[in-house]
This record gives structure tokens, C-alpha cells and sequence, in this order.
């Protein structure tokens, strides 16, 4: 199952992050998890919720700039190797990983959740069934 992620461009200066957060607390939306990426000039905030489009309605109503993205949550053996292991079939399935990040909140029993974004997440979404990758579900990522 693919997830909808946020991404909102920022400023690269002090106090940029926050205001963001409040307006998405305000609205009672609460982050499950985030990544923050940063240059020079500006950071990207990428983020998953669960009601993606009402976080997007939130922050564009702000005048912020947001994208939406499709990312594919994968279930990981919390060991070492265990990533490795993953990369290596994303990478035999002729696979390039854009960027990727940890899904904390949803590690449990010695798996751990990583939101993988690709070029193609329906290529990457078959790619890895395939190869007896577990995609995770809405459902458990976000308590749906």
C-alpha cells in the first residue's frame, strides 16, 4: 500500500519549523512521523498524518507551498542486516531509492517500519511484493 506524504518547502532560518507544527496542532492533526532535510537555503519538511489532504487544506490556507507525494512503508527486520537485506532486493528489482526514513512510532516486535520513496511506487510497490518484501498497511502504520 502506498501512503501520501506531505512535503513543505522552509525557509532555512530560525523559528521556520514551528509554525507549521502549531498550525497542524491547532487544527488537531498530529505528525506520526517526519523527516527533515536541509540545504543552504531551504529545508523540506516531509511528514506523514493521518488525513493528508485536511493537513494539506491547513498549510496551503496559510500560504504555505505544499507537495504531495506517494511513499511505500516497508516492514524491516530490526537487526543487523536486516536493511541491507531489503536494499539489496530493491536494488536486484533494478530499483533507485530517492530518499527514505524511519516510521518509528510503528517498530514493534523486532521489525521496524521505513517509508521509502521511489520513482515509480507502483513499480516499487510490485517490485517488492515480487520479491517477498512486506509492504505494510495503512491501517498499521496509521491506526485506521
Amino acid at each position: 500500500m502506498k501512503l501520501k506524504q506531505l512535503s513543505l518547502f522552509l525557509e532555512n532560518r530560525p523559528g521556520q519549523l514551528r509554525a507549521p507544527c502549531e498550525m497542524l496542532a491547532a487544527a488537531g492533526i498530529d505528525l506520526l512521523t517526519m523527516s527533515l532535510a536541509d540545504t543552504a537555503q531551504f529545508g523540506i519538511l516531509r511528514f506523514i498524518v493521518r488525513d493528508p489532504e485536511h493537513a494539506r487544506q491547513v498549510l496551503e490556507q496559510a500560504g504555505m507551498v505544499v507537495k504531495v507525494t506517494e511513499v511505500v512503508p516497508v516492514e524491516v527486520e530490526n537487526r543487523p542486516g536486516g536493511l541491507a537485506e531489503v536494499l539489496a532486493r530493491i536494488e536486484e528489482a533494478g530499483l533507485g531509492v530517492e530518499y527514505m526514513y524511519d516510521f518509528g512510532a510503528a517498530s514493534r516486535g523486532g521489525k521496524a517500519a521505513i517509508i521509502f520513496r521511489f520513482e515509480d511506487p507502483d513499480r516499487a510497490l510490485a517490485a517488492l511484493k515480487a520479491a517477498g518484501v512486506r509492504i505494510l498497511a495503512g491501517e498499521e502504520l496509521l491506526g485506521k
